[in-house]
């Protein structure tokens, strides 16, 4: 799986799809990770506000890896969505 996310709402989106596939409900993943379901339930909605640690632990949790690419060319409407 290689998700690209430019956004807190993309990242969400990929850990939703990720958890789900693995057939494990927000309170097992944050069980797996030492927090709370309402966090999951924040970071998997888009909550610009999650700690990168906690966003960490949560793709550990699920075998994910954070990596840093080169951006790809964006296109109008994604640029668009950072914005608005």
């Amino acid at each position: 799986m290689n998700d690209l996310a430019r956004d807190p709402k993309q990242i969400g989106n990929s850990i939703r799809r990720v958890r789900k596939g693995r057939q494990w409900s927000q309170q097992e993943l944050a069980s797996r990770v030492g927090t709370r379901q309402e966090t999951i339930s924040l970071i998997e909605n888009g909550n610009p506000a999650t700690k990168v640690e906690t966003l960490l632990a949560v793709l550990a949790a699920l075998d994910l890896e954070f990596q840093i690419a080169p951006r790809s060319k964006a296109s109008k409407r994604d640029l668009e969505s950072q914005f608005h």
